[in-house]
């Protein structure tokens, strides 16, 4: 009996999207949303017993309340009712859990979908839109809930097409029942075994009974293994079956790339059953994703929430469930930030998760090259700190090259295959490998024979900056105007004559270049890089690199660019004219200034300051040729 008035409320926009394309369009592998609804089933439950360890008040009013799930079969009614005894919901939960999608990945689902994987129902579970998957198979959805703790029951009902209604009712429930008003032809759903290989398929680990009530039945038969998989001998476990608790552990479409089973005892207990996926989620860089490994506790579930730092940043790709025996049941999440076992299970999870990718590299390369185009990037988030082993790091990671020809290459073959002279390891920022083998900074060091590497992800701008060493080798940027390898070179000493003696040669055309640029250019200097191209910008030996200062013009955390080194090569053609006739016309001279800059800055990816000026320029120098 309705106790309160009964509310109607909107679905959210991006929801009502979600329900038109799962009612209309998502018709293969229906089956997933019992999966779905019996894993949130389990979560449930798993955070009711943590509250039961941490909470008293909550203790002493559940301590007999068993946890377990059921799932109930009417055939007379044509309904599945999926129960769970575990946190429950209150109104506001069952409104911003049911009602609307807070998470960004609500609109990444929809373009998945839209760019012709519609028939893709497993994208359901990895976008975090389970429960909806409810309307593939029902008509109607009834969720009725109560909160831990709370003496009050509410209803939430909906048939999925744009709203849905909400109140407060009298009923003794503990915990959630969702009953789904099956649409027709779908009563394969109400056939015992049928719901019974379902069960067994896709959520025979969860930790809790999982009980199947099928019509005229006085007696549930418990239909899943329930024993924690992680606590199993790795031997007893067959790859299938670590399949499947990957999939159901985090509703992963894919297979996992590796599994990582181990027991450490010692100094500390703890059991982990990590997984690295062989696709990367489509929020892996989102700045609210958060640690898809869970914390237990003698196999008590603690928490997912990375904010104990079980898991750095770095291996944030990492799925699974770590289990310690030395932390207490009753801790809490607060005490865990700063608990020395907690550091001791972060360390040594970190020491093996490196090894294992490191063997992986080491045995099949071909294999590992798949891990590193998904998460390379995220890995090498490691070499932004300053507490980490960079050595490590950099023995995982993989870059093209100028000499590569478009395959990778580890830094212990390029330091394999350096010049004998050379001191230190080159490498370039930019965003087309193209584009780079091509860029004027690195013609003296091919003409040398030195090898650059291609640095193209975000997070190389970030680590380039802390003055990284490999095997106590520097690693420079090319794009700095120190970088001109005299260090390389052989004849040192007359190297330095041979610079100065240009300088003061050129000494009139770099005051006259500085002057016709000057509201644009921090200096002119003389290049060592340039052989073909007659100029480039560089920045100073400590400035910050190019891209990396755009970025953060775009973030809006810098105002505008800084003036960059324009680095002339005056043994070209168009210098020696320059250099020739400065002074005769100063105008066509400063139009040949301009036209050099621009293009320097095009090069780069900077941008002009005026198109329609350069262009202009450009016409009025290839008009004198006619």
């Amino acid at each position: 009996m309705s106790v309160a008035k009964q509310e109607t409320h909107k679905f959210d926009a991006e929801i009502s999207k979600v329900l038109n394309l799962v009612i209309n369009s998502l018709y293969t592998n229906q089956e997933i949303f019992l999966r779905e609804l019996l894993s949130n089933a389990s979560d449930a439950c798993d955070k009711l017993r943590y509250e039961i360890n941490s909470n008293e008040k909550i203790a002493s009013k559940l301590k007999d309340n068993p946890l377990k799930i059921s799932v109930k079969i009417n055939e007379k009614e044509k309904t599945l009712e999926i129960f769970d005894s575990g946190i429950g919901m209150d109104k506001q939960d069952l409104i911003e859990n049911l009602g609307t999608i807070a998470k960004s990945g609500t609109q990444k689902f929809l373009d998945s979908l839209q760019e012709g994987e519609k028939k893709s129902s497993d994208l359901i579970g990895q976008f975090g839109v389970g429960f909806y998957a409810s309307f593939m198979v029902a008509d109607k959805v009834r969720v009725i809930s109560s909160k831990a703790g709370e003496n009050k029951a509410f209803k939430w009902e909906s048939e999925g097409t744009g709203e849905f209604i909400l109140e407060e009712i009298s009923d003794d429930i503990r915990g959630t029942k969702i009953t789904l008003f099956l649409k027709q032809d779908f009563d394969k759903f109400l056939d015992k075994f049928n719901v019974k290989n379902i069960i067994k398929t896709y959520s025979d680990h969860i930790g809790f009974p999982i009980e199947l009530i099928a019509e005229n039945e006085e007696k549930p038969e418990i239909v899943n293994s329930v024993e924690a998989l992680w606590h199993k001998d790795k031997k007893d476990i067959s790859p299938e079956e670590y399949n499947s608790f990957y999939k159901n552990l985090d509703h992963a479409v894919d297979d996992a790339w590796l599994t990582i089973h181990n027991k450490v005892e010692g100094v500390i207990d703890y059991t982990n059953l990590l997984f690295i996926p062989s696709k990367r989620p489509f929020d892996i860089f989102h700045p609210d994703r958060k640690c898809s490994v869970k914390l237990y506790v003698k196999k008590v579930f603690i928490t997912e929430d990375n904010h104990v730092e079980l898991i750095p940043a770095y291996l944030r790709f990492l799925r699974g469930i770590i289990d310690s025996q030395d932390l207490p049941l009753n801790i809490s999440r607060e005490t865990l930030q700063n608990n020395i076992t907690i550091d001791r299970i972060r360390n040594s999870v970190v020491k093996k998760i490196l090894a294992e990718l490191n063997k992986k590299m080491e045995n099949d390369l071909t294999e590992y090259e798949k891990f590193w185009d998904n998460f390379g990037a995220v890995l090498k988030e490691a070499l932004c700190e300053y507490t980490v082993d960079k050595d490590k790091i950099f023995d995982l990671c993989l870059f093209k090259t100028s000499k590569s020809n478009g395959k990778y290459v580890s830094l212990k073959q390029y330091v394999a295959r350096m010049q004998k002279e050379q001191k230190a390891i080159y490498c370039l920022i930019g965003n087309d490998l193209e584009a780079m083998a091509e860029n004027p900074q690195i013609e003296s060091f091919k003409e040398k024979d030195i090898e650059i590497l291609f640095l193209t992800d975000g997070v190389d701008d970030f680590w380039l900056t802390t003055n990284p060493k490999y095997q106590e080798k520097d690693i420079k940027s090319v794009a700095r105007s120190a970088s001109d390898l005299e260090d390389e070179s052989k004849e040192k000493a007359k190297e330095k004559d041979i610079k100065k003696e240009e300088e003061n040669k050129y000494e009139d055309l770099l005051s006259a270049m500085k002057e016709a640029l000057a509201d644009r250019i921090a200096d002119v200097k003389i290049s060592k890089k340039l052989t073909s191209s007659p100029a480039c910008l560089a920045v100073s030996e400590h400035g910050m690199d190019i891209r990396m200062e755009r970025m953060l013009i775009e973030q809006g955390q810098l105002k505008e660019a800084s003036k960059k080194i324009l680095e002339i090569n005056p043994e070209h053609k168009i210098l020696k004219a320059m250099h020739k006739n400065f002074q005769t016309n100063k105008a066509e001279f400063t139009d040949y200034c301009l036209v050099l800059f621009d293009q320097a800055c095009i090069i780069e990816g900077e941008a002009i300051k005026d198109p329609l000026k350069l262009a202009k320029r450009i016409t009025n120098l290839l008009e004198k040729l006619s």
